[in-house]
């Protein structure tokens, strides 16, 4: 582990530092090792833990192979969706839904950054990022953290204001920061368990995906489980709402729906998850040029759904292509019709104006899976769009529309 203690005149100089050693960061470790043209850049990894735990469990879908093909533990070709009587299974091809665990990635891509020797890593609490020498016409970024500090071209930071799978984290930094917030802000925040059962119980060729038979909460929330095998389950208790649960109150749900669909199986807790996910178009970041926002921090996650990981890939492999080009970096990945829609969306659950298991139910109801897929992966178009929008009572979604465009002007 390279430690560079240096005073900020002799402060060691990278092509590239990245703050935040999560998804967002090591996806773009990763696309830059394997760039023939960047790969031997001189590259600073800083993050308060490398020590990497099973944090989190990442899922998507797609069609056909990806970059971290390998990694993934379990895929589906069908899902299903409850909301009251309402139950509709959909096969999901082309697309098919995957799962990849959070320490399988964190391990794939260090393990292999660790052989590379112009990769250099800090495990230290980030104290400042600054510009190194504004006014310049060759920019530089100067980092700094306790003992010691970096300069850089360029800095990509993953760091939020509260850490994700930390819910006191999330409750404090809404508490001080919300109030300043001028537009609207959901957590999607949720429990999960792995649970192995003693006898086959599940069909693991299904997702369910959403089961809105669970307590609202006066919220959107519905109960994920992804079967990995007939004796075992990712479920999840999800909310989008503005209010984080205490946490007993996330185990209550999860005890009582295995009790209810399991009544006379016997299962062991293998893992738990527990986190929040921003879903908003409030920026996180104040960051310009030469440091850039990535991740989370960089609005790669949807706001409507609070899917990351194609986002963050997206984000990751568009930043290397620019920086192979030698263009100016832009990390924007939500194109603007797609923001729009979650932009609207997201005003409707926020004030309430229908409940979510309706709007999902309705969406699902009327439309293949794949079309939802592709609307949700913000790669549909405009004649898929209008078949989603078709599914929604107007006279909801219109005022939406229109507030949220009398919001942007």
């Amino acid at each position: 582990m390279s430690h560079a203690n240096a005073t900020p005149h002799s402060a060691p100089i990278y092509d590239y530092i990245i703050a935040g050693a999560g998804g967002a960061g090591l996806s773009l470790l990763h696309y830059l090792l394997a760039s023939p043209i960047l790969s031997n850049k001189q590259i600073l990894v800083i993050d308060q833990s490398l020590n990497k735990t099973n944090d989190r469990t990442w899922c998507f879908w797609e069609i056909g192979d990806h970059e971290f093909e390998s990694l993934v533990q379990h895929r589906w070709d069908a899902i299903s969706i409850h909301a009251g009587s309402f139950s509709k299974e959909l096969a999901t091809s082309p697309f098919s839904y995957k799962m990849i665990q959070g320490i399988d990635f964190y391990n794939y891509v260090m393990t292999a950054a660790k052989l590379k020797p112009n990769v250099h890593w800090v495990e230290a609490a980030i104290t400042n990022i600054t510009e190194a020498n504004a006014g310049q016409p060759q920019k530089e970024v100067l980092l700094k953290w306790e003992g010691g500090s970096a300069k850089a071209k360029m800095v990509f930071t993953s760091i939020l204001p509260f850490k994700m799978n930390n819910l006191a984290s999330v409750t404090k930094y809404d508490s001080i920061d919300r109030t300043a917030n001028k537009t609207p802000f959901l957590w999607q925040h949720f429990k999960g368990r792995i649970v192995s059962f003693n006898q086959p119980v599940f069909n693991s060729q299904v997702a369910r995906l959403m089961d809105f038979n669970v307590p609202q909460h006066g919220a959107t929330a519905f109960m994920y489980l992804l079967p990995i095998n007939e004796m075992q389950a990712l479920v999840e208790y999800t909310l989008f709402s503005d209010q984080i649960l205490e946490i007993p109150m996330y185990d209550l749900a999860l005890n009582d729906y295995l009790a209810k669909h399991y009544p006379d199986f016997v299962y062991t807790i293998e893992h738990e998850e527990i986190g929040a996910i921003p879903m908003t178009h409030q920026s996180f970041s104040n960051f310009e040029a030469p440091i850039y926002a990535i991740g989370a921090l960089g609005m790669a996650i949807k706001s409507s759904t609070g899917y990351a990981f194609q986002f963050i890939q997206q984000q990751c492999k568009s930043i290397v292509a620019q920086l192979e080009q030698g263009s100016v970096i832009n990390t924007n990945v939500h194109n603007t019709r797609h923001r729009f829609y979650d932009a609207v969306l997201l005003h409707v659950l926020f004030y309430h104006k229908m409940e979510g298991a309706e709007i999902f139910k309705r969406i699902f109801a009327k439309n293949e899976a794949a079309t939802v897929f592709k609307f949700l992966s913000n790669t549909s178009n405009l004649w898929e769009d209008i078949q989603i929008m078709r599914s929604l009572p107007t006279r909801i979604f219109l005022p939406a529309a229109i507030a949220v465009l009398r919001r942007r002007a």
